[in-house]
C-alpha cells in the first residue's frame, strides 16, 4: 500500500524543537495484541460477579475505558477495572493484583519475541514499526531532540527498546510507569520537557498511537502525529486507531514512518 498522510490540520509552526514518542504500537511490535489479553480478562473479572449483563454489555464497558486510558500507566486501566467491579457490588482489590496478573498473562503471550530478539532468531524488522530508526535518526542529524514516554513500566521500556537497538537513541531520555505514580507519566514528561528545554508548544511533535498522548500534546498546541500502524501485518492503516486518534484531536494520521522525507516536509524540518 502506498505511503499516504491524512491531514486534518497543517503544521503552522515556527519550527520543531522536541519530538516526543510513544514506544508499544508506535515503535515496537513485540507487545502487539496486549488489547486481546486486557480485555478478555477484564471481561472474565467482571463476569465472575454474576450480574445479568450481556457478554456483549461488558465487552464494550471494559473495551471502551481500555481504550479511553491506553497511553496512561497500565495500573490506570486496573483501578477502571476495580471501580467496575465495586459498582457492581463486587469487592474491592488493589489495582495492582489485577496489573500483575494482566502482566504475567502478557508475558506468556510475549516471551518468544523477547527471546528471539535477544538471540537473534527474530528479526528486529519484525518488531518494530516501519521507518522508525531512520525518522529518529533524521531527527536527531536536524537537531531534533527526542524523548521516549510509555504507559509501560519504565524498566520494561529500557529493556525492550534494548532489544530492537534504541536504548541510547532518546537524548531526552526514556520515560515509563512506575509503582506509586498515580499521575500521567506523559503529562509530566510534557511539561518537564516544555520548561527545561525552554520551548513553546508549537515547538513539540509527538507520535503515538494512544488516545492520551494525542490528546495531550494538540490541546497543549504541539503538534500531534497519529500513528494508526496495522500491527499484525505491518502494512496500511488500522481503522479503529485511525478513528480512536482523530477522536483524540490527532494533527495527522499516518500508517507508519516509511516515508521519512514527506513527515520531514510536513512539519518543516526538511524542504
Amino acid at each position: 500500500m502506498a505511503f499516504s498522510i491524512e491531514t486534518v490540520k497543517e503544521y503552522t509552526g515556527s519550527g520543531i524543537k522536541c519530538a516526543l514518542f510513544d514506544f508499544d504500537g508506535t515503535i515496537s511490535l513485540i507487545r502487539e495484541g496486549w488489547q486481546g489479553i486486557m480485555i478478555p480478562y477484564f471481561c472474565e473479572v467482571i463476569k465472575e460477579l454474576g450480574t445479568d449483563e450481556s457478554d456483549e454489555a461488558i465487552y464494550e464497558e471494559v473495551r471502551e475505558f481500555v481504550d479511553r486510558l491506553t497511553g496512561k500507566q497500565t495500573i490506570f486501566q486496573c483501578i477502571a477495572l476495580d471501580e467496575a467491579v465495586v459498582r457492581r457490588g463486587g469487592e474491592h482489590r488493589e489495582p495492582l493484583e489485577y496489573k500483575n496478573e494482566y502482566l504475567r498473562r502478557l508475558e506468556i503471550r510475549i516471551s518468544d519475541r523477547k527471546k528471539g530478539l535477544k538471540d537473534g532468531t527474530v528479526s528486529v524488522e519484525s518488531c518494530t514499526v516501519k521507518g522508525a530508526f531512520e525518522l529518529i535518526s533524521k531527527l536527531k542529524e536536524n537537531g531534533i531532540k527526542c524523548y521516549l514516554a510509555s504507559g509501560t513500566d519504565e524498566k520494561d521500556v529500557i529493556y525492550e527498546a534494548s532489544l530492537i537497538g534504541l536504548a541510547d537513541a532518546f537524548d531526552g531520555g526514556i520515560h515509563g510507569a512506575r509503582d506509586g505514580m498515580l499521575d500521567c507519566s506523559k503529562e509530566a514528561v510534557i511539561k518537564n520537557m516544555i520548561s527545561n528545554e525552554g520551548i513553546l508548544p508549537e515547538e513539540l511533535i509527538s507520535f503515538g498511537d494512544g488516545f492520551v498522548e494525542i490528546e495531550l500534546v494538540a490541546t497543549l498546541g504541539g503538534y500531534a502525529v497519529g500513528v494508526a500502524t496495522n500491527e499484525k501485518t505491518g502494512e496500511g492503516i488500522d481503522e479503529w486507531k485511525r478513528e480512536r486518534l482523530l477522536s483524540a484531536g490527532a494533527n495527522c494520521i499516518i500508517p507508519n514512518f516509511e516515508d521519512v522525507d514527506t513527515i520531514l516536509r510536513k512539519v518543516n524540518i526538511v524542504k
